[in-house]
Order: structure tokens, then sequence, then C-alpha cells
């Protein structure tokens, strides 16, 4: 199988150097076909993988060895067990849906065969990542697709808010990326290795180890390791404080957004710290800190997307909530219901984002949706897919959606993490407020009375605009067939593969031990008693809080935006203070654009002006200058030209000479 493995990870690069490379001999169609081909491979391959992991065949071992320094050994190798397996399945099958829609998204883009070399990296990137067996080689994963989503987000450079967003994504992760890097080099300086074998047989012997700080405080070594790591993964997974920069990597490409928000780099560190749970489950601090984080993400991020106008917007901060939900039940220990979320997610996720895209088309690349309205007549395919997959979002039953929210809901209600409390009614709030903005976004968009034919009322349409077309000119259009295949094909799991993997991923042991929790932590466990099968589940949902909460947010996004507009106009402006606090998004920009970019060129001006201009050219440069030029003028009042001036210099010398010396005797 280890052809299979190297096939299912170096398909896509191969695909992306080709078309990188050589995109100018093989052409447009040359570039899409051999990376789709090479994307396409690795989705095989991953499938294979899958049914040899189900068959309990699991893999643990080394490609080759990097280097050895100090009796530590780097090495490249595949960790394939039934948590890897998943993620390459999800990563490769989305990552292809995204290319084959790419044909037609971009296909008047000058910038055509660079865009598929860069997704096709980008897919190689993350199943490096999930592969991994050890952290040299998850870290490189984890930078690499830092990398091509930085390159990816500016993909339009001509363009200051597609440069000024993609620095932002790069910035903010190298935060969290600071913190990552020292969980690694903690675990290498306490553990003396990096495979994660070595690494979570020894942590139970580490539980009580402690770790100094430059303070004099000591902290658990294992805390200290795993909240460094989740630091990482706030970075990489958008998560409170670290999540600005997900909104503002809309000003890529459409399909690139939908690549990143849902199956690819934002779950990087999802997949991460239940890779982790070895780790993780020996530190209460650290899980109940994700909980707390992952509450605050859920319910406030979800806020700021009711305010939204651009239509990619609202997806965008339906992620970050959405991610917020996983990462409770992270701290819950619930691992495999973040899992299972992760998975329905990316599929319904994709959808919506790639059926935003159908939109954007067909609007003539105008996001706004305060200028749609209508289109389920005009778009029908569009329309359908697009409520699917609201459908899934929101949790209603029968919907991927709803059985892993639901799982989450009730695994952080029955959690005793510190911190379990809070998050379960963020969690719970959050339904309403996830129901009401998807719903307000569906209803502007596809019901109502057309408003398409009125001129556009603000000049943020996005990067979408690079294509040269007029925004708002023409008549909406359904997308053509390159388009909508894949979303259909994303709608398919968005609707059935909760129903089929809740038993097996939450209840049947389906990760065994690529996931490990304690038995005092294991809600899941609890959960599983009161499992009777998906289709009573589904029946059951209609009888719990979190689905007719939703309802109520749904029948809440009718009445205010499609039945009485004019109310939900004078509830913004009564609740104008409310209003302008989400519209700037809790003014966290602004205070970061004030106080850690406006401290940085602050303290650039300070050493710019004390230490280069006063310092090195003041003092160093040209005080030594002066210096120079003081002394030679001295020197020159005894260069006058005459020889008994010399001579009378040195006798006065050779008297101060034998002074000296008749002094020393």
């Amino acid at each position: 199988m280890m052809t299979v493995y190297l096939v299912a990870a170096l398909a896509p690069l191969a695909g992306a150097l080709i078309a990188g490379l050589f995109g100018h001999l093989t052409g447009r169609t040359g570039a899409h076909r051999i990376t789709i081909a090479g994307v396409a491979l690795s989705t095989v391959a991953s499938a294979a993988v899958f049914l040899d992991v189900m068959d309990g065949n699991l893999f643990n071992g080394t490609v080759y060895t990097w280097a050895t320094s100090a009796g530590i050994t780097f090495e490249i190798g595949f960790l394939i067990d039934q948590l890897s397996a998943t993620m390459m399945l999800v990563v490769s099958f989305a990552s292809l849906m995204v290319h084959i829609y790419t044909i037609g998204y971009m296909i008047d883009d000058p910038g055509y065969q660079r865009f598929f070399s860069y997704i096709s990296a980008f897919t190689f990137a993350m199943l490096m990542l999930v592969m991994s067996n050890n952290f040299l080689q998850l870290f490189f994963g984890w930078e690499a697709v830092g990398l091509m989503s930085y390159l990816l987000i500016g993909f339009w450079y001509t363009r200051p808010t597609a440069i000024y967003a993609n620095l932002k994504a790069f910035l903010v992760n190298r935060v969290g990326d600071f913190g990552f890097i020292l969980g690694i080099a903690l675990v290498l300086a306490y553990f003396g290795t990096l495979d994660y074998a070595s690494v979570f047989a020894a942590a139970p012997g580490k539980s009580g180890d402690l770790v100094g700080t430059a303070f004099g405080v000591h902290w658990p070594l294992l805390t200290a390791i795993c909240i460094c790591l989740f630091v990482g993964a706030m970075g990489k997974s958008a998560q409170f404080p670290l999540h600005v920069w997900l909104p503002d990597s809309m000003e890529g490409p459409t399909p690139i957004s939908a690549l990143i928000h849902a199956a690819t780099m934002v779950t990087a560190g999802i997949f991460m710290v239940a890779r982790m749970s070895p780790l993780f489950e020996l530190s209460e601090t650290a899980l109940s800190t994700i909980l707390i984080i992952g509450a605050i993400t859920a319910l406030f991020m979800g806020l700021l997307a009711i305010v939204q106008t651009d239509i990619k917007r609202v997806i965008a901060y339906s992620t970050l909530s959405q991610l917020g939900y996983m990462t409770v039940a992270l701290g819950a220990s619930a691992y495999s219901a973040a899992i299972f979320h992760l998975m329905t997610h990316a599929f319904f996720k994709a959808l919506l984002f790639l059926a935003a895209g159908s939109v954007i088309i067909g609007m003539h690349h105008d996001q706004d949706m305060r200028n749609m309205g209508g289109l389920r007549r005009r778009m029908p395919i569009t329309w359908a897919v697009f409520l699917i997959g609201s459908l899934a979002l929101i949790g209603f039953p029968f919907f991927s959606g709803f059985y892993s929210k639901e799982s989450i809901i009730e695994a952080v209600h029955l959690s005793r993490i510190p911190g379990a409390g809070l998050a379960y009614v963020a969690v719970t709030l959050g339904v309403l407020i996830t129901a009401l903005y998807t719903f307000r976004m569906y209803f502007l968009v596809f019901e109502g009375e057309p408003r398409y034919s009125k001129p556009a009322r603000n000049a943020n349409h996005s990067a979408e605009e690079a294509h040269g077309e007029h925004v708002g000119a023409g008549e909406p259009h359904e997308s053509p067939a390159v388009v909508w295949w894949p979303l259909v094909a994303l709608a398919v799991p968005s609707v059935v593969i909760g129903a089929i993997a809740v038993a097996p991923m939450l209840f049947g042991g389906f990760f065994g031990d690529s996931v490990r929790v304690l038995a005092e932590h294991d809600v899941v466990a609890q959960l599983a008693e009161r499992f009777h099968g998906w289709l009573a589940m589904g029946l059951h949902g209609f009888l719990t809080l979190p689905v007719w909460i939703a309802i109520t947010g749904v029948v809440m996004a009718w009445f205010f935006y499609l039945r009485r507009p004019d109310i939900a106009a004078r509830i913004r402006d009564r609740l104008q203070p409310l209003h302008t606090l989400l519209d700037q998004k809790y003014f966290m920009d602004r205070f970061n654009d004030w106080f850690f970019a406006g401290g940085a060129r602050f303290v650039g001006r300070g050493l710019w002006r004390i230490g280069d201009t006063t310092v090195i050219d003041g003092v160093i440069v040209n005080g030594s200058a002066r210096l120079v030029g003081w002394f030679a003028s001295v020197v020159r009042k005894f260069q006058s030209g005459f020889v008994y001036h010399y001579a009378f210099t040195m006798i006065i010398g050779l008297f101060v000479l034998m002074t000296w010396w008749f002094l020393r005797i």
C-alpha cells in the first residue's frame, strides 16, 4: 500500500508542478486536465486507503530519513489510521469538486494556469499534513498550507485589498505559528523525539512534570505544550482573537474561498487537536481553554454574519461560527463529534461557497445581496442546492449538519469540563443566530421581488470584478454545467452523509485508537446510551430545543427580511449602536490597526529617528566624520611649510620625551 499512499499525496504535487512550470506549454486546457487528473487520482487512492483501513489495515512508518542530529532522527513518514484516512478522503474529494468548478468560474482569468497550480499544491500540502506521523512533517504541511493560502488570497495581486488581505492572513497566522513551534520545541526538548507514537506513549509519565518560565512560574509541562499547540490551531482555524484574517480571505476567488473554508487550512487546527488527543486529555486546563475560546467564537462570530451584505462574507462568518462548534467539541473531549462535524461541514460549506459563486456568476459578479432577490426562478439548480446547504447548515433534521451539530450540543451539555455550562449556552444560542443569518441570506438572494435591475449601491463587490465584467449588467442566468455539476455532487453528501456516518463515527468505535479519551471525559459514550439509530435521532430532533430554536430563526428571517423588511430597518435604526458594533466587527480590526500595526510603526519610527538617524547617522557616521575633520583642522595648524617651525616642534617634542624619561627614573 505504500505506493498508494505516495500516489495519494504526490499526485496533486505533480499536477501543480506541471501546470505551474510548464503551463505556457500545456495551455489552459492542458493545465486543468493535468491538475484535475492528479487530484482525481489522489481521490481514488484516498478511497482505496479508506477501504483498506476499514478492513483493519493500519500503517505507521517512515518514508525516508531526512536528517539525524545529536541522536535525534528527523523523518518523513505516514500514519494511516481511521482519522487520517477520513481526512484524506474529505480533502481530496472536496478539492476535486473545486478543481472542476474552477474551469467554469475562472474561464476568463489571465492567471488560469497559475490558479490551478496553486490549488493543486494546496491540496498536496493539506494531505501531507493529515498523513504525517511526526511533528516535523506536521509543521511542514502546516506552513505549506499557510504559504499557499497567502498566494491564493492575494491571487489578484494588482488589487490593494487583496494584497492587504493576504498580508493580514500571513501575519496573523505567524502569531499562531509562533505558539505552535514553541509547543513542538517543548515536545522535542522534554521527550527527545518528534514521533507521534513515542510522544503519546511517554506522555502519561510526564503528566507530573513542570516547566519553568522566564518569570519564575512553573507550569505543568503537558498544559504548556497543549496550550502552545492550540495557539497554532487558533491561528489556522481562526479562533478568537486570531480570527480576523478569515473574512478578509474573501478577496481571493470564490473557488479558493471554498477550499480554504471547507476542507483545508481552517480544518487543520481541528484535525491537529484531535490527533493530539493523547496529550490534551492529560490537561484539563487546556481542554477548558479550548472550550471557552470555541464558545466565544461560535456565538460572537455568528452575530457578525447578521449585518453582512456581501454573500461571501456571510458564509465566511458562518465558517468562523461552525469552527467554534468544532472547537467546543474538542474542549468537551468529544473529538469524534468534532471530526464528524468537520466532515459534514466540509460538504455543505463547500456547497454553499460554490453555490454563492454560481450566484455571483449569474449576477455578473455583483456580490451585494441587496441587489439580488427572486433568483429562484432565474437559477433553479443553484437555488435547490443552496437551499440544501442552508438546511444542512442550520441543523435541520435528517440533513447532514443536524446529526453532527446536535451531537456536539448534547456532548457539551453532558461535559463536566470547567466552562462547559457557558459553552452550552453559547452553542444553543448559536443555533438561533445560525438559522437567522443563513435564511436571511437565502431570502434576500432567492425569494421576494427582484432588485437586480437597480444600480449597485456599494463599491465592495470583491475581486471578482477583476474579470472585467460590468457589475450588475444584464439579467441573471443559471451557471454553465461545469459549475453546477460539482454543486449537485456536493449536495448529495450534504443530505445523506450524516445519517450514514453518525452511528459508526460516533458510537461504533470508528476511530479506534486514533482518538483517545479518558473514561471520566467520555461524553460520547454517554450519548451512545441514548442513540437508537439515525431515523430515531432525526425524528426525535423535532422534539429537541435546538431544532425548534432553528425553526424560530428561520421564521424570524422570513418575517423580518421577506414579509416585513421595514420592521427590520426600524429595529436596526433603534439599535444603531449595536448595529455599528457588529458592522465594525467589534472594532477589532481598528484596534489591531491602531495597537499592533500602529505600535509597530511607532516603534519603527522611534528606532529610525533615535537608532538610525541620531545614533548611526548622527554619532557613528557623521560624528566620526566631524571628529576626523576637527582633528585634521588642529593638525593642519602644525603643517605651516616652514623648516624652522618643524625644527622647533622637534625640539619641544624631544624636551617632553626627556622630561618624561627623567621623571620615570
